[in-house]
Formats: C-alpha cells, sequence, structure tokens
C-alpha cells in the first residue's frame, strides 16, 4: 500500500501538467489584415524652428574694427520699424584718435604757415639784395661809359670791374631767388601731403565717432549673435565695429526649417503638404507646402550617427501676424507623403525585403505563401502597393524569416535566415 501511495505521489505532477493543458486556451490564429481599397494618407511628424527667409544682417557701427562699448540696447526678441534705435554705443578710444588727429592737424598748420613765412621773408631778403645790386649796377654802367676826359682813367676801370661783379652778383641773387622758390614750394607740398593724410584720418575717426548708433534698415525681430564662447551682446560688452551684432528676420517672410530622420523622409518633396502648429498650441494650425528639401541627409553632431534631412517650409505673413510668431518658436510638423483617395496599403511590420525585392505573405486555402509587391510610398508604420495584392487579400502582419520568397527554395532561404541571424549577433556584439 505505501508503494502504492509512493508511486501515486511521484505521478502527481505529470498528472496535473496534463490537466492544466487540457484546461488551457486553443491555439491562437497568426495575426492578419485584408487588403482593403480606399483612401490612404502616409504622413511623417517633425519638429522645426521658425525663421525668417530674409534676415537682415545687423554689424556693429564703425570701421576698421574699432572698439565699442554697448550702453544701451533693445532686449532680444523685440518688434522693430525701420529706422528704431536698437542699440547705442560708446568708443573712450575713438574719442582719443580723433584728439590727436585734430592736434596733428592743427601742427601740421602752424608749421605750413612758419615754412610759408620763412620762405617769404628769404624771398624778401633776396629781393632787397638785388634792388640795391640794381642800383649799384647802374651807377657803376654811367661810370663805366663815362668820357676820359672827364673823369680819371682809374675810376673809369674801376666802374667798368663794379659792372663786371654786381653782374655776377645780380645772376646770383636771381638763382638764389628761384632755388628759394623750388625748394620751399616742395617743403610746402610735403606739408600739404601730410595735411592731406591727417585730414583724411581726422574725417575718418570723426564718422567713427559718428557711428555710434545702431537703427533698423527694416521691420523686424530683433535676433541677437552668439560669439566664440555662446555669449550674446549685452549693456557694458565690449565689441568691435564690423563684427556681427545680430540680426533682423523679416517677419514679411518666415519659414520653418524641419529636420526629419533619414530613414522616415522616404518620399519627401518639394510641393508637399505641410500641417504645422507652434508647439503646445494645437489650436494655431497652419497649412503650408515644401518650398525646398535638401539634396542629401547630414549628421547633425558627433553625439548620433544618425542622419537628418532638412526641409524647408514658408509660414504665411497673416499667420505671423494672427498668432503674434517671432522667429525661435518650435514648431511641430505634420509632412503629408500621400493623400491617395483610392489606394491599396499595408502595415510595414508585414512587409519583408532583401535585395531590392519585397513581398508579403498571402493566405492561400490553409497557409500563408509569400507574393512579391511593388511598393510605392513608404509612410512611417504603412505603406502604398502598386502591384501584387488586390482587396480581399489577407495578408500574415508578421512572417517568419524561414519562410522562402517567391522564386526562392527553403534551402535558399534557410540560409538567408542564417545570414540575418549571423549579422544580427555581430550587430549586438558590437
Amino acid at each position: 500500500m505505501s508503494r502504492i501511495r509512493h508511486s501515486l505521489w511521484l505521478a502527481m505532477p505529470a498528472l496535473l501538467a496534463g490537466a492544466l493543458v487540457a484546461c488551457g486556451p486553443a491555439a491562437q490564429p497568426p495575426a492578419s489584415e485584408t487588403v482593403v481599397r480606399g483612401p490612404l494618407v502616409l504622413s511623417v511628424v517633425g519638429e522645426g524652428e521658425l525663421r525668417s527667409s530674409r534676415p537682415t544682417p545687423l554689424n556693429v557701427p564703425g570701421k576698421n574694427w574699432a572698439a565699442r562699448q554697448v550702453t544701451w540696447m533693445l532686449p532680444e526678441g523685440s518688434l522693430v520699424r525701420k529706422g528704431d534705435l536698437l542699440a547705442r554705443f560708446v568708443s573712450p578710444e575713438g574719442e582719443q584718435q580723433l584728439a590727436q588727429a585734430l592736434i596733428d592737424l592743427q601742427r601740421n598748420a602752424l608749421a605750413r604757415a612758419a615754412k610759408s613765412g620763412e620762405l617769404d621773408a628769404g624771398q624778401g631778403r633776396v629781393a632787397v639784395d638785388l634792388s640795391q645790386v640794381a642800383v649799384q649796377l647802374g651807377i657803376a654802367q654811367r661810370y663805366a661809359e663815362a668820357d676820359l676826359g672827364t673823369i680819371a682813367r682809374n675810376q673809369v676801370l674801376d666802374a667798368i670791374e663794379d659792372v663786371g661783379y654786381l653782374e655776377v652778383r645780380q645772376d646770383v641773387l636771381e638763382w638764389r631767388r628761384d632755388q628759394s622758390g623750388v625748394r620751399g614750394g616742395a617743403e610746402l607740398a610735403v606739408l600739404d601731403a601730410q595735411r592731406a593724410t591727417f585730414d583724411m584720418n581726422a574725417r575718418t575717426r570723426q564718422a567713427d565717432m559718428d557711428a555710434l548708433e545702431l537703427r533698423a534698415p527694416n521691420d523686424g525681430v530683433l535676433l541677437l549673435t552668439p560669439n566664440w564662447s555662446g555669449d550674446k551682446p549685452m549693456p557694458g560688452a565690449n565689441l568691435r565695429a564690423g563684427f556681427e551684432f545680430g540680426s533682423l528676420p523679416d517677419t514679411a517672410a518666415m519659414e520653418i526649417e524641419i529636420d526629419l530622420p533619414q530613414i522616415e523622409a522616404q518620399g519627401v518633396q518639394v510641393g508637399a503638404a505641410v500641417e504645422m502648429h507652434p508647439v503646445g498650441r494645437p489650436d494655431q494650425r497652419i497649412a503650408s507646402t515644401l518650398s525646398w528639401v535638401a539634396s542629401a541627409a547630414k549628421v547633425k553632431g558627433r553625439e548620433s550617427p544618425v542622419k537628418y534631412l532638412s526641409m524647408r517650409a514658408p509660414v504665411p505673413a497673416e499667420a505671423v501676424g494672427k498668432y503674434g510668431l517671432i522667429p525661435g518658436q518650435r514648431f511641430q510638423a505634420r509632412v503629408v507623403l500621400l493623400d491617395a483617395p483610392e489606394a491599396l496599403g499595408v502595415a510595414n511590420v508585414a512587409i519583408e525585403q532583401r535585395d531590392g525585392r519585397a513581398w508579403v505573405r498571402v493566405r492561400e486555402g490553409g497557409e500563408y505563401v509569400p507574393r512579391e509587391v511593388e511598393l510605392g510610398v513608404r509612410g512611417t508604420a504603412r505603406s502604398q502597393v502598386l502591384s501584387g495584392l488586390k482587396p480581399g487579400d489577407q495578408v500574415l502582419l508578421s512572417a517568419g524569416a524561414q519562410a522562402p520568397a517567391p522564386g526562392e527554395s527553403g534551402e535558399d532561404a534557410a540560409q538567408a535566415a542564417a545570414g540575418q541571424a549571423g549579422d544580427d549577433s555581430a550587430g549586438a556584439a558590437r
């Protein structure tokens, strides 16, 4: 009796397991969907930033990288009109340079006046000497031509010698007069050239001091530009003339720039419909179309290797004014890839792809067999089917990787599945 009880006790787990299996639910059929023809809308959702397609750059006023210090400025995001004052600057260094330029001009004027006076005095002395020589020469010439009967011979000879000496002296004085004029003119020309340089420098410095206000060249919203360290201009900041201060986006030409992952942006093209609204304000819906799509996707940063495709959609000016939109706002956008009133679609989980071919598993009799299909626009969850399916087909939503593709043997499918498993293992190891 004890042995019987012991045997029953050992068989109890098997009996309980059998009872549980018998009482369990029946095996569930594989998940599938029936193909129908009807409206098909495929879209992808992303985010973008509101910006102006015609931003006007704003540079610190002045030239030659002159030093500037901000004393007053409008806060970023201010709405301004053409001609409004945006910022005011001071330039202590420019004031010193202007004062030095004016001093150089005054020194040049004094030096020229002194040189001109010196030249006039030298010319005056030569003129006096020439007049004296002319008088003496006239007297000597009269004596040299006098009658020997009235004047002693030696006096006539002395007069003849005086005439020769005075003529030579007259020539020397005239040469000195001419040389003094040429040399003095050259020295004055040098001073005039220096004055032109000093005057140009003074005018440049004066214009630099007159350019201490930054005004709006057009209507828009003030946006500040950060420097290399990420700091934006503020009162008290030291800047250089010609450097970028900010920008004034034209609110009459606004757009959003959307970045979508490359895998989700398949089929996006210019002219696609866009529905957008500011983040957190779904009530402010705006309709637009894509005006530009980048030719290639790019990586946005070193942190992630994911590539994004950039695209732009204009925002109507009336919407900007109605909702008070400003550049820099974040927008949520829905890009419509396909909006067909009559089309066939299938879930992406039902699609298998390999070597550029695509197929789905269609129910025929009591099993699902592969059927090759031609795909159109691909969405994030569903795709358009151009051929290969008809309304009423029942498609398996998750096909086994071991099932052969159309025209492929079971052995080929097993090898492809093994290769895919190896690739997945290698990817997981990486």
